[in-house]
């Protein structure tokens, strides 16, 4: 009776784990990383008897967690992989909205400033037309500065996130660390009787942090795990964890580098962050942000230098040059910010470096990296987005010297330099930011052109000029060239003085015998300027167009900053007289040429205009963009795929474990009911000796 008894109660205990076990499973059917347990039976070693073995009842060998190693290892790459597109594609699509809105972006000021000067152009006179263009070159101004406050604001935000990032892995790799110390310690681990739950909480810290950051997990002795980043720098070894870390760049003080503290020792993985969040937002501030930075601040220099320049060679109201409409590019605390020492150089750190832009029209949009080995003399100005060396040679002795690039100069000052010394180049990245209006009065602003062609000889009672040519010879009203020393900003040629011809009025007097015409030019005290270049005078085509004075600031007296085009056949004695363009308030000649650069193609090398350069910007971040969608939903359709995966083998089945309790319950009442069978017949002995 006792083994039948015996029996009976190993099949209601047994059953009644396994109900326990299956209501565990109902119960965490939403629990996140819950693995479904599964308890298996095992028939206890029955009693030898000479007529063969008679069972004893059934024993729980096991209860085992339904897990797939490799389903598991598939979801955390797909975490990571979703992690770093989801992050990627928020940031962007944000920096996507900012340029592309149109209350946001840069277009719709744009348009409006170059109409502003098209108005203007037709009644240069018109105070409120001129007190618009100040307006509408302010709207400018303005949403450069905004989209650039835009621009650091989504920069400050990534570096939240990335702190915040790193203070959530660091929690995530102590919570690992402090499980598999308990794994490894729980009771009946040697026995292979694991702690199925302290192993489910590891799987999913395991794949939170996956979503955090690319990671490898080895599997060791004593059920650990072991956790390294990609590249193998270990985070968690057993029971230790290192520490994430952020710390303000070396390099670039506007940027955070990752750090790992390890043993004592602090570490710099910026370049092994790959994957999951704070992947997607590295990546973001590598390809995206700082790019748009720079492209921002190239067009903001490709719009000041070129207005500056068409600005400073006009005439305004009161008959003087005009200055620089926006701030000077070249202004020497702006150099000198393009240049950033990086924070580990060595000492005496008193190098002095600067960058001045030479030409707007070929400035690329870019970082460099000045690196210096050797004896400190030797150096390579590196491409920061391709790493390939753009320039490279030694420093001379004293060290001044300059080092060109297309667009833009490194000039070296002064001071020492020592091996390992590296300076960040930013030719454009705060362009956009430094940008600001200079023309403050309606008078200022330089509509007309300072010069004037007339034909014939100057009366000397009136001091006009008297038209009495002959010929048939035509002069255009001139182009206006360089009228400043790009070194010292002093006047050149004709306009050493302001309001007036140095050398004016100057004339052009041809000499036509029937077969050559030939002419000279005279300043205005008689003095033929022409003859040391062409003693019997200048050669004259009656049949082409014929350039009067040079365009090469190095030709002397010939260069007078502009240039006048001759047409057809003078006659001898004839002449054209060039002066100063007084009283000429009327005349619209720069304004139309301001208002000409809104379409002129003055950037990249002179095959784009404003309007593409910037949506040359809004394309390729909208590409970017476009395509982080694409990824983010090929990565999404992933990682529901392996969680799926992972489901169909260690997810909960509300149906599976419905029908396992009906089951379970029905062996529990069989099992009770051997037991109380075994009662019965307990019963009916002891009746039958009384």
């Amino acid at each position: 009776m006792a083994g039948l008894i015996g029996i009976g109660l190993s099949g209601v205990l047994s059953h009644q784990s396994a109900l326990n076990t299956t209501a565990n499973n109902i119960t965490n059917a939403n629990t996140p990383g819950y693995s479904r347990q599964e308890v298996q039976f095992a028939t206890q070693e029955g009693n030898r008897t000479g007529a063969g073995t008679v069972g004893t009842g059934v024993s729980i060998e096991n209860i085992r967690r339904l897990a797939n190693e490799y389903l598991t290892q598939q979801l955390r790459e797909d975490s990571t992989l979703f992690g770093e597109q989801n992050a990627l594609n928020a940031e962007l699509t944000q920096l996507d909205n900012l340029l592309g809105g149109e209350s946001t972006g840069l277009n719709n000021a744009l348009n409006n400033f170059f109409a502003s000067l098209q108005n203007a152009a037709e009644d240069p006179t018109s105070l409120p037309q001129r007190q618009l263009v100040l307006s509408e070159a302010q709207q400018v101004v303005n949403r450069f500065q905004a989209l650039n406050e835009q621009f650091i604001q989504q920069r400050e935000s990534v570096k939240t996130q990335m702190q915040q990032g790193v203070r959530d892995a660091n929690t995530l790799l102590k919570n690992i660390a402090d499980l598999n110390l308990a794994i490894s310690e729980s009771p009946g681990i040697a026995q292979g009787k694991m702690p199925l739950e302290l192993m489910d909480k590891r799987d999913e810290n395991l794949r939170e942090l996956s979503a955090l950051v690319g990671i490898r997990v080895t599997h060791t002795d004593g059920s650990q795990v072991n956790v390294s980043l990609a590249n193998g720098q270990s985070l968690v070894t057993g029971s230790d964890a290192a520490q994430l870390g952020t710390r303000t760049s070396a390099q670039d003080p506007t940027q955070l580098e990752f750090t790992l503290t390890s043993g004592g020792r602090l570490l710099q993985v910026d370049d092994q962050i790959q994957g999951g969040s704070l992947g997607g937002l590295r990546r973001f501030e590598r390809e995206a942000l700082r790019p748009a930075f720079d492209e921002l601040g190239r067009l903001a220099i490709g719009i000041s230098a070129a207005i500056n320049h068409q600005h400073e060679i006009g005439m305004d109201l009161e008959g003087d040059l005009g200055g620089n409409f926006f701030t000077d590019i070249n202004n020497i605390e702006f150099q000198r910010s393009r240049v950033i020492a990086n924070g580990n150089n060595a000492e005496p750190q008193n190098a002095q470096l600067a960058v001045e832009i030479t030409d707007s029209s070929l400035l690329a949009a870019g970082t460099w990296s000045l690196k210096f080995s050797g004896d400190g003399k030797s150096y390579q100005l590196v491409d920061a987005s391709t790493g390939e060396v753009a320039r490279q040679g030694r420093l001379p002795d004293p060290v001044q010297s300059e080092i060109s690039m297309p667009g833009f100069n490194v000039r070296i000052e002064g001071g020492d330099f020592n091996p390992g010394d590296e300076y960040l180049i930013q030719p454009s990245r705060n362009a956009a930011a430094n940008i600001a209006l200079n023309v403050r009065r309606e008078e200022d602003l330089a509509f007309a052109s300072p010069i004037r062609a007339s034909a014939g000889v100057i009366d000397p009672l009136t001091e006009k000029v008297k038209d009495s040519n002959l010929g048939t010879g035509q002069i255009n009203q001139g182009k206006m060239l360089n009228v400043r020393n790009p070194n010292t900003n002093a006047l050149l040629g004709g306009f050493q003085s302001q309001g007036k011809l140095a050398n004016g009025p100057m004339r052009i007097a041809f000499d036509n015998d029937g077969t050559d015409i030939v002419y000279r030019i005279f300043d205005g005290s008689g003095t033929e300027i022409s003859a040391s270049d062409y003693p019997t005078g200048v050669p004259y085509d009656p049949k082409g167009v014929n350039v009067a004075f040079s365009g090469d600031p190095a030709a002397g007296a010939l260069y007078q900053g502009y240039q006048f085009e001759i047409t057809g056949e003078p006659a001898d004695g004839d002449e054209f007289v060039i002066d100063f363009n007084k009283n000429g308030v009327s005349d619209n000649r720069n304004a139309e040429l301001l208002a000409a650069l809104g379409t002129a193609n003055t950037l990249n090398g002179g095959s784009q205009n404003f309007a593409e350069g910037y949506a040359g910007l809004v394309e390729d971040v909208g590409v970017k963009t476009r395509q982080s969608q694409l990824d983010k939903a090929a990565g999404q359709t992933l990682l529901e795929q392996s969680n799926n995966q992972r489901e169909s083998v260690s997810g909960v089945n509300l149906d599976e474990e419905a029908g396992k309790l009906i089951q379970y319950q029905a062996a529990y009442n069989a099992s009770a009911q051997v037991m109380s069978v075994a009662q019965d017949l307990f019963n009916t002995l002891l009746q039958s000796f009384r």
